[in-house]
């Protein structure tokens, strides 16, 4: 692999320390109000569980998911009687998807917080999934306090139960991870926190306290402290030697979901040059998908008009903006190759050349909108758009209702575009399985942030519960197109109904985990068992306090989605579908062919 070295500048990140400090020495030595209910408004002295609150608070955060117990009660209290949003959920793991989701709808720091023991295993898949997303969140947990550690306690959380598990040290889960022993660990921790969070992508950070240092006293203030962005920007010589090269022929921009705070720059480099744009499963809509010079999603879900593209109008060069060319964004196809390689950008240094290893890759660490802004600097504005030649376009179908038979999928996903993603504002979640590709290939999105897909842990139950975080964030509609094998796993429809948060699932209720079933049968691996005893998932809904709707004919869908948006209680669209109908999952299983040894 030829690197061509470039040098980055990195705007540097500013810590605000202002007074007044959290805590200060006094006399007071009880945790509870007169009242009995916790306070650090009403005492001079703070706890660390207190000063931990009014941390995150100065950090940001103003909402916190999860699912308390005995360890991390003082901690929850404290938060109780903060600013912050304190939303307890029926598993941490629908807790940890539903943080995430919040996230990305608002762009606020969110805290997970779970109890000992499973209550942190359980939680932890949320976790890897923030961390692969590229989520901001920090995880609240409890340990075993020291006295207690070794000696069989309950549920008990520390090096003796659960060594080697990376849950209390930074690396590969959590950019960094502590337990804090200590009031005087504290202002340490605090700046970590704020580095952290203005470092760009993910930050996913665990603080683990023991509950008789929650409830212990600061032994010194606790300057506080808030964090700015930073920024990484690429110097002029690249910007100039990327100039250079993209000018020498045509090239295609390969948008992904680390650009997506830079539409609107994108656009214009696309229309100045003329250049083709194709975008990743996660970046749907940051390129407007109805522009002519849009030719489609690549990998999984994606278009053939795509590979059209790249077979018949090949470019010399693809200018990558922040995707890892992950397996579900390229299946690592080789016709995706353009002839003289990629100029790939992005935050992280160590991405660039990795998916397509024996590539001529051009690797620049920058924000992708920094980096964009500089490019067009370099490439006159026009009063008129460059003339675009004939590129191919993803095709769909208009396809008639019809009156006999179970609701083909193609139809569903074109009823929801017409009603939901062209009619409202709502934000759409696809889950893992034949959702996110039936998602991804029909729905059309015309501006960022209104599509969500996990192409990276890919959890199931993601969609199911995250869209509760994505309605709690935005205070409007967000909707979860779903399988009804994830709507069985998790759904956390009794938290929605708790808060009042207008979710809406569709599920595809067709009786199997359908991508493994067909997936399985393509392969060559017949009669394995993949099907789900029917659910009535109107009835579940309302069961538990929610509405719902059952749809069995096509002529019904578009009138129960349309209910489902004005609903004023999370909404259950129950939709009884083809499972024959193949998903179109792109060359999924020629990739995982390809992976499998010649000699089995």
């Amino acid at each position: 692999m030829r690197h061509t070295n470039v040098r980055t500048n990195h705007k540097s990140v500013k810590h605000t320390i202002a007074e007044p400090a959290i805590g200060s020495q006094s006399t007071s030595s009880s945790l509870l109000s007169p009242h009995g209910k916790p306070s650090y408004s009403e005492s001079t002295e703070i706890t660390v569980a207190a000063a931990i609150v009014k941390m995150l608070e100065d950090l940001g955060v103003r909402q916190a998911f999860g699912l308390f117990g005995g360890g991390i009660t003082p901690l929850v209290a404290m938060l109780e009687q903060s600013s912050i949003q304190v939303l307890q959920f029926r598993h941490e793991t629908g807790a940890a998807f539903a943080a995430i989701e919040s996230y990305f709808a608002n762009g606020r720091p969110v805290v997970v917080f779970t109890t000992t023991g499973p209550g942190i295993t359980n939680a932890l898949t949320g976790m890897f999934a923030a961390r692969w997303e590229g989520a901001k969140v920090i995880f609240l947990s409890p340990s075993t306090s020291t006295q207690q550690r070794g000696r069989w306690a309950f549920q008990e959380t520390s090096a003796y139960t659960m060594s080697n598990t990376s849950i209390f040290t930074s690396g590969k889960l959590f950019h960094y991870a502590t337990t804090i022993e200590c009031s005087d660990e504290l202002s340490v921790t605090a700046r970590r926190l704020a580095l952290g969070l203005g470092q760009p992508g993910s930050f996913v950070a665990h603080l683990s306290v023991p509950p008789v240092i929650q409830t212990s006293f600061l032994k010194a203030s606790i300057p506080r402290i808030t964090s700015s962005p930073i920024l990484p920007s690429a110097g002029e010589d690249t910007v100039w030697k990327s100039v250079q090269l993209l000018s020498e022929g045509p090239f295609a921009i390969w948008v992904g979901f680390g650009a997506k705070d830079a539409g609107e720059e994108i656009r214009q480099l696309a229309e100045r040059t003329g250049s083709a744009v194709m975008c990743s499963p996660r970046a749907k809509g940051i390129f407007p998908e109805d522009h002519p010079q849009f030719v489609g999603v690549t990998g999984f879900g994606g278009h053939s008009s795509v590979l059209t593209y790249m077979q018949s109008q090949s470019p010399l060069r693809v200018l990558v903006l922040g995707t890892k060319l992950s397996e579900f964004t390229s299946f690592w196809n080789l016709e995706m190759i353009p002839s003289r390689g990629f100029i790939h950008v992005d935050i992280d240094p160590e991405v660039p050349g990795v998916a397509y290893p024996s590539v001529e890759t051009v690797p620049i660490q920058s924000d992708v909108g920094e980096f964009v802004k500089a490019l067009l600097k370099h490439f006159p504005k026009r009063s008129d758009r460059l003339p675009v030649s004939s590129l191919p376009r993803p095709q769909f179908d208009p396809t008639d209702s019809q009156n006999d038979g179970l609701i083909r999928p193609e139809i569903l996903m074109d009823r929801i575009q017409r009603v939901i993603v062209e009619n409202s504002d709502a934000i759409v979640i696809t889950e893992a399985g034949n959702s996110f590709a039936w998602g991804t290939h029909w729905l059309r999105f015309n501006t960022p942030r209104r599509y969500r897909v996990s192409t990276g842990f890919g959890s199931m139950g993601h969609a199911a519960t995250g869209v509760v975080g994505a309605a709690l964030a935005r205070n409007s509609k967000a909707v979860a197109i779903l399988g009804d094998g994830a709507m069985l796993m998790n759904s956390e429809i009794s938290t929605a109904v708790k808060y009042k948060i207008p979710a809406v699932w569709i599920v595809l209720n067709d009786g199997h985990y359908n991508m493994c079933d067909q997936g399985m049968n393509l392969l060559g691996f017949n009669g394995v068992d993949a099907e789900i005893p029917s659910t009535d998932f109107v009835m579940i809904a309302r069961g538990m306090g929610a509405d719902g709707i059952r749809v069995e004919r096509e002529a019904d869908v578009e009138a129960a989605l349309e209910k489902g948006l004005i609903s004023n209680v999370p909404f259950v669209i129950d939709v009884v579908i083809d499972p024959t109908r193949p998903a179109p999952i792109g060359t999924r299983i020629q990739s995982l062919i390809s992976q499998v040894a010649k000699e089995s």
